[in-house]
């Protein structure tokens, strides 16, 4: 812009910036700290003041980094929170990273992209993660904590969050035996930016699902257990994802503009890690809970099992959402609030009354009818469970399915696995592909008796062999 130029403009112009500009300008807006409270002056008598709550500010990618209607946003974390960041359960870090040590507020407030933001980042939503099934279970009168798989009366060890423990891996996972949550990073073919999975909400959220379902059911994670056993941990970590969304109401909000309150509408709640999903050309993240799977297309592959168990919790979280919803009298973020409060309820406390081993899609269903008519919700609450899931041939109705669900009654299996099935694990994450979940020593063994039966059959004796000439 030349001199004449300038003289041409009006008095206060102000130029308009550029995106980069507002960008930096956001990031800048994140970082900034609130200024200590102005003491007010006043001739009325004082009382000391009571002691703030605990707890620390964080800030933190409120989905994935691609999502940027919602983008990074600060949050409060209550309780004790140490530099790490870590606290009694969660300990997140990294070898070779100093320790994120809190500011002078005592928060945790961390520039993107950072290595301290993405320890933060990871801390912060396994702690929001392990708190919501925590709240569920006391308020279903459960005193007792969530542990997590190793811990016992002499055991109390945290679980580790690594955010770069995979380095150049394309996946993120759980390990019992590591006591830890591991998340891979890696450059897509013809790419130029890294992609971090301990930057997505989804995935962080996903693979901590895993062990809480662990510290629950030991047995189910095993590779031996029966493929819709295999199913239910694979989907327990995607549903995870979306009711952790659900319990934060600018999520909540985020997702009823988005759809205008029809959650069959495109909406980042049903897409699982849009980015690391669009790094592999897959337009709806990694999983589309969305959708209209049933049992007898998945076979033994476990991911696809997981999508039908998956997919039908999502149609019944839509259903109970239209069933509640009254706009005249209720916002429509607070009712998908309560209902996806209440839906995160009940299936957990259907898992939890699940048989400790060989868990069955039905046994599951079941078990939330029992509690659903317990909580004296409608009728119309169990017809959609009912429904939903024998529409994806998991269960049989015993009434036409415009009937209402009788009360205590156990609906049978559509679609079993068969005697012996093992499961196929080569579409899932991370957690369900780790070797310490499947029997390699079992099937070396096997191989090994298979041997020593041959060799007996065939007349080996003292190791020499007998050979025709």
């Amino acid at each position: 812009m030349d001199e004449n130029t300038c003289m041409t403009l009006p008095v206060g112009f102000v130029p308009t910036p550029s995106a980069l500009y507002r960008a930096h300008r956001k990031s800048v807006q994140l970082l900034q700290q609130p200024s200590q409270p102005r003491l007010k002056e006043t001739a009325l008598p004082t009382r000391t003041a009571a002691a703030p709550p605990a707890g620390a500010r964080a800030l933190i990618w409120k989905q994935d980094p691609s999502v940027t209607e919602i983008g990074a946003r600060k949050i409060f974390l209550p309780g004790v929170i140490l530099a790490g960041p870590r606290d009694a359960r969660i300990a997140s870090g990294q070898p070779g990273i100093a320790p994120v040590s809190p500011n002078a507020f005592g928060d945790f407030i961390m520039a993107p992209n950072t290595d301290q933001f993405d320890a933060v980042h990871a801390f912060a939503v396994v702690r929001m993660t392990l708190t919501m099934y925590q709240r569920v279970l006391s308020r279903a009168d459960h005193d007792a904590p969530l542990p997590w798989a190793w811990n016992s009366s002499s055991n109390t060890d945290p679980l580790h969050v690594f955010p770069y423990g995979l380095p150049n891996v394309m996946n993120a996972y759980y390990s019992r035996s590591d006591r830890a949550l591991k998340f891979g990073d890696f450059v897509p073919n013809g790419a130029v930016n890294r992609i971090y999975t301990c930057r997505s909400f989804d995935i962080v959220s996903h693979e901590t699902g895993h062990a809480v379902l662990d510290g629950l059911k030991p047995k189910w994670i095993a590779n031996t257990a029966p493929p819709q056993t295999g199913g239910l941990h694979e989907s327990f970590g995607d549903l995870t994802a979306i009711f952790v969304a659900l319990s934060q109401l600018d999520q909540v909000e985020a997702v009823i503009a988005q759809t205008k309150a029809d959650l069959h509408d495109k909406t980042f709640l049903a897409d699982m890690a849009e980015q690391f999903g669009l790094a592999l050309g897959r337009p709806n993240g990694l999983r589309n809970a969305d959708n209209d799977l049933k049992l007898s297309e998945a076979g033994n592959e476990v991911h696809a099992i997981s999508q039908v168990f998956t997919g039908a919790i999502y149609d019944i979280l839509a259903d109970i959402f239209a069933f509640e919803r009254a706009p005249g009298l209720r916002d429509d973020a607070a009712v998908l609030l309560s209902v996806g409060g209440y839906l995160c309820s009940l299936l957990l406390r259907a898992l939890i009354a699940a048989p400790d081993a060989n868990a069955k899609f039905a046994d599951v269903v079941n078990q939330m009818l029992r509690i659903s008519q317990e909580d004296g919700k409608p009728v119309d609450y169990a017809n959609s469970i009912r429904n939903r899931f024998a529409l994806r041939e998991v269960v049989v109705s015993p009434v036409p399915l415009t009937d209402d669900q009788p009360q205590n009654m156990d609906l049978q299996p559509m679609v079993d696995d068969a005697p012996g099935a093992r499961q196929d694990r080569r579409g899932c994450c991370g957690t369900m592909n780790h070797p310490e979940y499947f029997d390699m020593e079992g099937v070396l063994d096997a191989e090994r008796q298979g041997l020593a039966a041959w060799c007996k059959n065939a007349g080996f004796r003292h190791g020499e062999v007998a050979i025709e000439k």
